[in-house]
């Protein structure tokens, strides 16, 4: 026989179960149905648009890449600093996206500590371009590749590596064949966390890369500027992103949540 909850319990799971789902019911409410289907037709939506998805794809790609090696080294060996390696690693979840684009400035700008250098010797330069937006969003995303797959790293029977190497493989193939195989769903889930948050990024993107359409707007970027002239037009493409946020979310609620 199930209990029944105190109803000071209940009455405040209510209030902060609606404090949460108000705002995108407002949005739904809110919506311009009648011309949702113009306003993403429009040059700067569909820009946007197909902006977030390069610069989230290819943040997530980068976070993969060089998230996994990073997670491994710091599952697997035992360093002088690891634990400070692995605070600077989760920092960027935690810092405050603007802070995060002013480091980027500092460091990766045209007078930054490494940007200078790059526009000196390369001739490369990172702000108000594309690829600084793909930089910003792989600053704030990696740490969700790096966490899910060094858990998956932790979590792992290390009897299959070494079974593998008495049968002749080596580290690099064991790694390959053995134990990325076997950590896929926590990478999958990371990558998938990556790309989402990628997609989502505003604050570090506005401040490195800047808000220039078709270079570095990206859809949130694009509400908060059709929000000072195009209030319908803001709605839809939150929309978008509110759809695409409890897709990933929905996919991935065993492995987030543990719920079923």
């Amino acid at each position: 026989m199930r209990r029944r909850l105190p109803l000071p319990i209940l009455v405040a799971a209510l209030i902060g179960g609606a404090f949460v789902v108000l705002p995108v019911a407002a949005l739904v409410a809110r919506a311009p149905w009648g011309r949702f289907g113009d306003v993403l037709a429009g040059e700067g939506a569909r820009t946007a648009l197909r902006l977030s998805l390069e610069v989230s794809l290819a943040a997530t790609v980068l976070s993969v890449l060089f998230g996994v090696p990073l997670a491994w080294v710091l599952a697997r060996r035992e360093f002088r600093g690891r634990a400070v390696v692995r605070a600077m690693v989760v920092l960027p979840i935690v810092l405050p996206p603007v802070v995060a684009g002013v480091g980027l400035l500092e460091a990766l700008g045209r007078r930054g500590v490494v940007g200078g250098w790059l526009e000196r010797f390369f001739g490369i330069q990172l702000t108000f371009s594309t690829a600084g937006a793909i930089v910003a969003a792989t600053f704030v995303s990696m740490p969700l590749v790096i966490l899910a797959t060094e858990a998956g790293f932790r979590g792992l029977d290390r009897r299959f590596e070494q079974a593998a190497g008495v049968l002749g493989a080596t580290p690099g193939y064991t790694l390959r064949r053995v134990v990325l195989p076997m950590v896929s769903p926590q990478l999958a889930a990371g990558a998938v966390l990556a790309w989402a948050r990628a997609l989502g990024e505003f604050g570090a993107t506005i401040t490195f890369a800047g808000n220039l359409q078709g270079r570095t707007q990206t859809v949130p970027l694009a509400v908060y500027q059709q929000l000072q002239t195009d209030r319908d037009g803001a709605v839809a493409l939150s929309l978008v992103l509110v759809v695409v946020s409890i897709a990933v979310l929905v996919a991935l609620r065993e492995r987030i949540m543990g719920a079923r």
